[in-house]
């Protein structure tokens, strides 16, 4: 019966183990990577903005409903602090975020222009309008 139970825990580690090699990274997985590029917008636009304030409780709900998620997908907390902290990611999500306001005909250097972006998403109520309000 040992022996049993043993085989089956080994057949579940090992499956485990191949399905963890198989998983994309997590930047290859729309879900995970555009929602975080949503709060990251979200979190640049009332860092540069000062008439837009950060729905910061919707912000920490959004991201650990991304980590569960995540989770649920297979993926390990190590992975996925890897994933969130990475000054790589950090820097590929700024570009992101900056093709996506200059995809808008405005500059994202420039705070007015982060201002207007954030009054529009706040009025379109978008994944990044629902994560600001304006003061």
């Amino acid at each position: 019966m040992r022996l049993k139970a043993a085989l089956t825990l080994s057949l579940v580690l090992m499956t485990t183990a191949v399905a963890a090699s198989d998983r994309a990274p997590l930047r290859d997985v729309p879900e995970i990577d555009d929602a975080m590029l949503w709060v990251a917008l979200a979190i640049e636009i009332s860092n540069k903005c000062d008439q837009i304030n950060p729905r910061t409780l919707k912000g920490i709900a959004t991201l650990y409903g991304l980590k569960s998620r995540a989770r649920t997908l297979g993926y390990s907390s190590a992975e996925i602090d890897a994933y969130a902290k990475s000054p790589d990611e950090k820097a590929r999500m700024r570009k992101r975020g900056e093709r996506y306001v200059r995809a808008r005909g405005l500059d994202p250097s420039s705070p007015a222009a982060l201002c207007a972006l954030g009054r529009t998403e706040i009025n379109r109520s978008s994944k990044i309008g629902v994560l600001l309000r304006a003061k």
